[in-house]
């Protein structure tokens, strides 16, 4: 089976203000935004060359708005991401490595990972509901996980 993750949808409870945070915060591309009287559906994609979308909107099932944990971006250098970020006045986090688990660390110890060893450095922030998202810098993929278009 060859497939992909393409969208991901996140509960919101306000349209215009998610809208406003991923196109004018993160300077995310609007793919659709559909407005009708039983529903309105926007989809953004992130800036980098993956392919997964991110989906929220009105008349839509899903879960309480902000419920979402540990959304994952992955960027090649977490401090000059984090510098855009902040100058985008997104509220993020200082860069921290881990303790324990590589990929959930059980201990946030400030700064990057002093050997700079890809999974390991990360920062993460919210979106105006509460979304966890979470930044993690890889430089060097495990083998098999390396991009294939």
């Amino acid at each position: 089976m060859n497939v992909n993750l393409e969208v991901v949808t996140i509960p919101v409870s306000d349209v215009d203000k998610s809208l406003g945070f991923y196109r004018d915060q993160l300077g995310w591309r609007v793919d659709t935004d559909i407005d009708r009287d039983e529903f309105r559906i926007v989809q953004v994609t992130p800036t980098g060359a993956g392919h997964v979308s991110i989906v929220f909107g009105r008349g839509i099932p899903m879960a309480e708005p902000g419920s979402m944990r540990h959304l994952e971006l992955v960027t090649t250098d977490i401090a000059a991401t984090r510098e855009e970020l902040v100058q985008r006045g997104v509220e993020v986090t200082d860069v921290y490595h881990g303790a324990g688990a590589p990929f959930f660390p059980a201990a946030r110890i400030p700064g990057p990972d002093p050997d700079h060893t890809s999974y390991a450095s990360y920062a993460s922030f919210n979106d105006p509901d509460g979304n966890g998202w979470t930044v993690q810098e890889i430089t060097v993929r495990l083998p098999g996980r390396e991009p294939t278009v």
